[in-house]
């Protein structure tokens, strides 16, 4: 009998492995999880190379010699994440070649304090891509503002791209424009579509960890929507996704063999004790998507998962009312919310790809170099 993963796969839904380490390639254990556990992808941020590399000896070797060749505390880091990406993406080979390549990608992502930098964006994108040199890695962007030109720059380069930290319903609609205008860009300039792939990271949880305070707030009037708020505006983005494939515009690049950006659900782990471990993975089981889960979600959801789609027109409907309801109680508006948390995800991981410099910084004075 399938296991819940292998049961995913069938129902059109990708799950990827949102972390990476050295130990987790030279182990064996990342090969078993493709092998066995239906494993699809794999998706990496400044926070899981901070703890990764500051919480790990593995390391040490390569930060002394790189140290020692006179490279600079970014340069170090930079070289280590490549590294690791590109073992991982060889292990992943067989996987996007079998899928058409829309699996058995690998993301990293550029450095997050350029998230408000279109031009450095552009070059970071650039340079990853060309240094990394594997077709199955993606960039991960973030979907800011001044993201959304660098997203079609690179899609218009022919770099596949994973555009991230997205939570509203709004800024997903300027993506899908961006991730359209570099594809109609290739095919002015007489380029394939046909091999690029992109997705985009709607993030789910988080929302939850917003939209509930708030309505803790208005006693029985809110309590209907707790831990509903996250789920229902994934919702509504699949219902956003499914159109935009519908519009003449799509379909003038889809005969030219273009691919779809999946919506990939991100930030599934469970963060409330009250919830199911699985909660946000079971609710969002859906075709043509993707689910980014943390090692220990992932593991949750093969002893216990029940894979079942749950995102239908129906759910739809029910989630666009349920995020009306929430509006009209006054209380923290969603587009605040989002904004909010747009924001202190570029700052944490911000926070975190500064802390792993410090880190390789200390670990190369400590090692001598």
């Amino acid at each position: 009998m399938p296991n819940p993963m292998q049961q995913l796969t069938r129902l059109g839904q990708s799950a990827w492995y949102d972390f990476i380490t050295r130990d987790l390639m030279r182990s064996g254990e990342l090969a078993r999880l493709i092998r066995e556990d239906a494993l699809r992808g794999m998706t990496s941020n400044p926070t899981i190379f901070e703890k990764a590399i500051g919480g790990s000896s593995d390391y040490d070797a390569d930060i002394q010699a790189l140290a020692k060749a006179g490279k600079t505390t970014e340069e170090i880091v930079e070289a280590i994440m490549i590294a690791d990406v590109q073992a991982a993406c060889d292990l992943f080979r067989p996987v996007y070649d079998q899928s058409g390549h829309g699996d058995g990608t690998v993301s990293i992502e550029v450095s997050p304090t350029l998230a408000h930098d279109t031009q450095g964006t552009i070059d970071a994108a650039r340079r990853l891509w060309k240094t990394v040199n594997r077709p199955n890695v993606m960039i991960k962007i973030p979907g800011t503002l001044e993201g959304l030109p660098a997203i079609t720059q690179a899609l218009s380069d022919g770099i596949n791209i994973n555009i991230t930290l997205l939570f509203s319903i709004e800024r997903y609609k300027q993506v899908i424009n961006a991730f359209r205008a570099g594809l109609e860009q290739r095919v002015v300039a007489g380029q394939p579509v046909s091999t690029l792939h992109s997705v985009a990271s709607f993030f789910v949880s988080r929302v939850d960890g917003q939209t509930d305070s708030a309505l803790l707030k208005t006693g029985d009037n809110g309590a209907s929507l707790l831990h509903q708020i996250a789920i229902a505006n994934a919702r509504v983005a699949y219902q956003v996704f499914g159109n935009s494939l519908m519009t003449p515009r799509w379909q003038a690049l889809a005969e030219r063999g273009a691919k779809a950006q999946r919506p990939l659900w991100a930030s599934t782990g469970t963060k409330d004790p009250s919830l199911s471990d699985v909660y946000y993975i079971d609710a969002l089981v859906a075709p043509d998507t993707v689910n980014t889960i943390p090692p220990d979600t992932f593991r949750a959801y093969l002893d216990h998962g029940k894979p079942e789609v749950r995102i239908t027109p129906a759910s739809e409907i029910t989630a666009a009312n349920q995020l009306a309801a929430y509006e009209k109680l006054g209380v923290a508006p969603l587009a605040e919310r989002t904004a909010f948390l747009e924001a202190d995800g570029v700052k944490k991981f911000s926070d975190s790809w500064n802390s792993l410099l410090d880190r390789v910084k200390q670990k190369a004075s400590a090692l001598g170099a």
